[in-house]
């Protein structure tokens, strides 16, 4: 079914663009949430009346992707891994390790839209990934993947190791069992009573 996008809708396209869409999404998501509208020669003839102010949106969309992407270009973003000594990292760098530094430098880039090359980094070295902006404009951004200096590790608190079964019995066995000290006091009038008897 041909729809035109009313506006913007993440994953499928922008303002003014017609798209051949299931019918049960347009029905069901689209048209509810006006979203999209049918594509015929009346929505047609409406959207062709828009398509300057659409096009001067367009247009402040790639100024600002070309600002981000002289901004990101002019970044370098430094990680600091836990590191072996001869440079592989005991993790990886993925692009959501990315994202995250970058949102720390105060750039909102979504998850998918960073590309590595190799898809993860697992080794300290300098490294580019490409950032898709908006349409065919994508930025360049410089990684430094440092190890992390052996000091840092030593001295950094270690989460306590869960206890395993035979430790909990040990420490059970140590412990002093109060509950069966009571249990036997009790039993002992019981059985003066019998003798009694």
């Amino acid at each position: 079914m041909k729809v035109i996008l009313n506006q913007d809708v993440k994953h499928l396209g922008e303002e003014g663009d017609i798209k051949d869409v299931a019918t049960g999404y347009a029905r069901n998501y689209l048209f509810p949430r006006n979203l999209a509208v049918p594509c015929n020669d009346m929505t047609k003839a409406f959207f062709d009346g828009k398509r300057a102010d659409i096009e001067a949106r367009k247009d402040s969309k790639r100024a600002a992707a070309a600002s981000l992407r002289e901004k990101l270009e002019a970044t370098t973003v430094n990680l600091v891994m836990p590191a072996g000594a001869n440079g592989k990292l005991y993790g990886a760098v993925t692009n959501q390790t990315i994202v995250d530094e970058l949102n720390k430098l105060g750039f909102e880039i979504e998850r998918k839209r960073v590309e590595l090359p190799g898809l993860t980094f697992k080794s300290v070295g300098k490294y580019t990934v490409t950032v898709h902006l908006y349409e065919q404009a994508t930025a360049s951004v410089q990684i430094v993947v440092e190890a992390q200096p052996e000091t840092e590790r030593s001295t950094a608190p270690r989460a306590e190791r869960p206890r395993r079964r035979h430790e909990e019995d040990d420490a059970r066995s140590e412990a002093p069992d109060a509950a069966s000290e009571p249990a036997v006091t009790a039993e002992a009038p019981a059985s003066e009573e019998s003798d009694a008897e």
